[in-house]
């Protein structure tokens, strides 16, 4: 076997000739490691994957419209019926099922966090074990490999070629070469050769701590339909406190006789001017999209992020472990200039062995070609994304040295070399090809590659994703642009994009030829679908130069080339295998590595938003009619129509229990921008209808009937022209029809029609109908005013199209 060659702390060499053998530290011991724990230096930060608890009970009950609501029922409970007072019931029912969907929510995301939780290597008593991050303690060694975050802070013990990325940090894109005695920061990762660190500070001294908590906490990343909603309900604030004011001041001075009766109105008016269940049902449909994503083994670590990826108009994605499996398949090796094949077996067994950590790529090498002859590695280089390329030295036990490369063809060899000819026919097979060279210079030299001899082709197969073909196929249907984004061979890429039938596989582009001007690389984004040979620097760029086009970008990735890239992106996925610095700056994390997995997140972000626009229609087209009657009640100087008790009716027949299962229904609507537009857009002229309809019909009633049981009439035709005018919203709000949406539809009109024939129910609802005159007028009113909805809507599609 290969002696590979060890570098201690010191520098020393394991197994050279010469100097003295210096083993490799061992770690602390298991004596120093339970001192530790007793004295408390342990990396005990808590790693949150959602909120706690108490903030999620806290966030659904301390709510401004529920002290609002509070309040008011307090006061209800005090002067009226029970029957008036129903509505603070309906608010804690709500509030309830916001608290447990979301408790089901975090519970579920808690799981797949554990599942999804990477585990450093450390070493102690000279035998390496990973562990969880919270059982690292003061002084432990842990080793590192590529794609390895740094989880605390510590100082460089060995180092072997160990390049690290501190951009998270510092915003410097240079991998920094670390050596013995250098600092580690913990938040950067390692992209290059591999090593071990001291840690010098864990628990909350380290500055992961604070970057562990906020990456994987519960957290409200940019999402419109939060930040519309917050901006409705502050507009409606402003709107809901003068009118209110107005309204208990005009019905204690109409009202002047009965107190009681003046208060059970005025609140009767305030609390519909509240979209008290808007919020809770958005968070109730996130939640449940948690919970539907995590059964499919997706870890939506920022719930927005289900809303971000429905709004994505362009998916770049990486070929290696997104269409193509982790694994490779040596299929053939071509020796060049007469090399001796035997001896090229060799050479590339010996290549294999030098690697302690190797890629996909060369661990198919090794299982091709075992090593079987003692050579001694004196120096290596690992594969690094920006070079394309690793190397290694050997003493070949015989008095000859050699150095060897092995990487990309087209990088190793100069340009017009006749190789290239021949790699270019199999790249367009869809095979990977590494070239095997032989150089003069050393490792570390700049001019390394510069007059490599060329020694072998290796031709290697990718699987292919079983699924990849009809995820490509499902987001072409949905009018998003894909995007294969690899630092392979252009033309491969483009070959294994064909097998999978993707649209523009043929127009292959290599990344070195891209313009640096970011309009003119947004230009050729948008004309080519195929990029090769991408640095990851350039892959960031890239994501920059789509959004600088008003594109929202997803990225997926599973490598540490990804990480800069995933993080610039809109919305950044992760495989569940990949590094875990990509799962660290992902918002999504697909534990079971399909990407089969993302049509179901589009899915799931498309339901949440469309629908969440359709009830938000609902709630507000009654907040603008509620407010809209107040202000018509404060003008005419007449008694509030309406009772608490009339309203709860109408807002759970119309409102409450349709949105809830609207806002479940499957919704396959592409997610459109302007949420705060579209809503007001129908809102208001719907509202504004059916608020005139139902004063229009009250002050009929108010001239057609008298006597001392007048006002209940009045309030029983005024209620039927708001139902039927509401239900009307509802039937438009529930298009385009399915047997259960007309189902739904049919039954709130049934529930309302037993409460107008059911006596006790008349009587509990203070509803019954007077005579045939005024019913029928209420009747045809709300007919008149379901066609001025129809004809103002479709208005309105034309006049302000989303």
């Amino acid at each position: 076997m290969t002696q590979r060659a060890k570098i201690d702390t010191d520098g020393g060499e394991a197994g050279a000739v010469g100097p003295p053998v210096v083993h490799r530290p061992a770690g602390l011991t298991s004596a120093e490691v339970a001192e530790r724990v007793a004295r408390g230096e342990v990396n005990d930060v808590p790693v949150r994957s959602s909120r706690s608890t108490t903030d999620i009970v806290r966030a659904n009950v301390f709510t401004r419209f529920n002290a609002i609501i509070g309040v008011l029922w307090v006061i209800m409970l005090f002067v009226a019926p029970i029957q008036d007072s129903l509505f603070g019931f309906v608010i804690i029912a709500n509030t309830g099922i916001g608290i447990i969907q979301e408790l089901r929510a975090k519970k579920t995301l808690d799981g797949l966090a554990v599942i999804g939780e990477a585990k450093p290597t450390v070493r102690r008593d000279g035998v390496t074990a990973e562990l969880s991050t919270s059982e690292i303690v003061l002084g432990d060694l842990i080793e590192l490999g590529p794609g390895d975050k740094v989880v605390v802070d510590g100082e460089v013990a060995e180092a072997d070629s160990l390049e690290i990325d501190e951009s998270l940090l510092t915003g410097e894109a240079d991998p920094v070469v670390k050596k013995p005695g250098d600092r580690m920061m913990s938040g950067s990762f390692v992209v290059a050769g591999g090593g071990a660190f001291t840690a010098t500070k864990v628990g909350r001294e380290a500055y992961a701590a604070q970057l562990a908590e906020e990456a994987s906490r519960f957290t409200l990343v940019h999402s419109e339909l939060r930040t519309g909603i917050s901006t409705i309900l502050k507009y409606v604030t402003w709107m809901m406190v003068p009118t209110a004011i107005g309204l208990v001041i005009s019905q204690l001075v109409v009202k002047d006789d009965n107190f009681k009766d003046a208060v059970a109105r005025t609140v009767g008016g305030i609390v519909p001017m509240i979209p008290e269940g808007l919020v809770l049902l958005t968070s109730v449909a996130f939640a449940i999209g948690v919970v539907r994503l995590g059964r499919k083994q997706c870890l939506v670590q920022e719930l927005p992020a289900i809303e971000g990826l429905a709004r994505v108009d362009v998916v770049c994605l990486d070929k290696t472990g997104t269409l193509t499996e982790g694994g490779m398949d040596v299929t053939e090796l071509r020796p060049l200039n007469g090399a001796d094949e035997t001896y090229v077996r060799t050479v590339l067994g010996a290549l294999g062995e030098s690697d302690p950590r190797p890629n996909a790529s060369l661990q198919a090498i090794i299982d091709a070609y075992p090593d079987t002859v003692e050579w001694r590695c004196t120096e290596a280089l690992p594969f690094s994304s920006a070079r394309k390329y690793s190397g290694a030295a050997f003493s070949e036990g015989d008095g000859e040295n050699s150095t060897w490369l092995l990487g990309a063809p087209d990088v190793l060899l100069p340009a017009g070399d006749p190789a290239l000819t021949e790699i270019d026919h199999l790249n367009e097979q869809g095979l990977r090809v590494l070239l095997l060279a032989r150089t003069v210079h050393e490792l570390d030299s700049p001019e390394v590659a510069t007059g490599a001899r060329p020694t072998a082709l290796v031709v290697l197969e990718q699987r292919l994703r079983p699924d990849a073909a009809d995820t490509l196929s499902y987001f072409a249907e949905q009018n998003v642009a894909t995007k294969v984004i690899s630092g392979d061979n252009a033309v491969s890429v483009g070959a294994v994009a064909g097998k999978l039938d993707m649209p523009g596989a043929a127009n292959t582009v290599d990344a070195r030829t891209l313009p640096a001007d970011r309009e003119e690389m947004a230009k050729v984004l948008d004309e080519n679908a195929v990029f090769g040979r991408v640095t990851p620097q350039q892959k960031r760029d890239m994501v920059a130069a789509l959004q600088s086009h008003g594109h929202t970008v997803a990225m997926t990735g599973d490598g540490v080339n990804d990480v800069l890239a995933l993080k610039d992106a809109d919305i950044g996925v992760s495989m569940g295998s990949g590094s875990e610095a990509t799962r660290a700056v992902a918002q999504i994390v697909l534990l079971n590595n399909s990407f089969a997995t993302l049509p179901s997140v589009v899915a799931e972000g498309r339901r949440v938003i469309g629908n969440i626009t359709r009830v938000a229609t609902l709630f507000l087209t009654k907040t603008v009619y509620s407010v809209l009657l107040a202000v018509l009640v404060v003008c005419s100087q007449v008694e509030y129509p309406f009772l608490p008790r009339h309203l709860t009716l109408l807002s759970t027949l119309t409102i409450g229990v349709p949105a809830f299962f609207l806002a479940l229904a499957p919704n396959k609507e592409r997610a459109k921008p302007n949420f705060v537009r579209r809503v007001m857009r129908y809102a208001i002229p719907g509202g504004v209808i059916a608020g005139a309809a139902t004063f229009a019909t009250y002050l009929l009633a108010r001239h057609h009937y008298t006597g001392p049981d007048a006002l209940a009439a009045e309030t029983s035709a005024a209620t039927l022209t708001l139902f039927l005018v509401s239900m009307w919203v509802l039937a438009i709000i529930a298009r385009p029809y399915t047997w259960w949406r007309l189902t739904l539809v049919a039954t709130m009109g049934g529930a309302f029609l037993l409460v107008l024939v059911v006596p006790w129910l008349q009587d509990f609802f203070a509803l019954k109908l007077v005579g045939v005159t005024m019913p029928w007028t209420a009747v045809a009113i709300a007919a008149a005013g379901a066609a001025l909805l129809e004809f103002a809507w479709r208005w309105v599609d034309r006049r302000f199209p989303a």
